[in-house]
């Protein structure tokens, strides 16, 4: 089961939803990226990464990083100043630069 929670800045209002899951994918027969998501189980056992999103501290824009690059940077301006957005609580907004990520204590999903 994955949930869902969201992330408003406590100035700008800029919102931002994570899936605690991420997008677990596995390789087709074709050599292509295919995401398995909760409920199916059998082709999440097929899963070999996840392309988890987060959230670039220096351009603003949020990215999928794949768990098996090492060294992960921002795909857009290459910073290395990137978090996962599951973990957005109390980390400055790029955004508007003055505000905070705060948890919506009345948003909660779950799949």
């Amino acid at each position: 089961m994955a949930e869902c929670i969201r992330f408003v800045c406590s100035d700008c209002g800029r919102s931002i939803d994570s899936w605690s899951d991420g997008n677990p994918y596995y390789i087709d027969e074709h050599g292509q990226k295919k995401y398995a998501y909760h409920p199916n189980h059998d082709l999440r056992a097929k899963c070999i990464g996840n392309d988890s999103p987060h959230l670039c501290i220096d351009c603003g824009h949020e990215v999928l990083i794949d768990s098996r690059v090492s060294g992960p940077r921002c795909p857009d301006c290459e910073s290395k100043k990137i978090i996962g957005t599951f973990r957005l609580e109390g980390v400055a907004c790029p955004t508007c630069e003055t505000g905070r990520f705060q948890r919506d204590p009345k948003y909660f999903a779950i799949s």
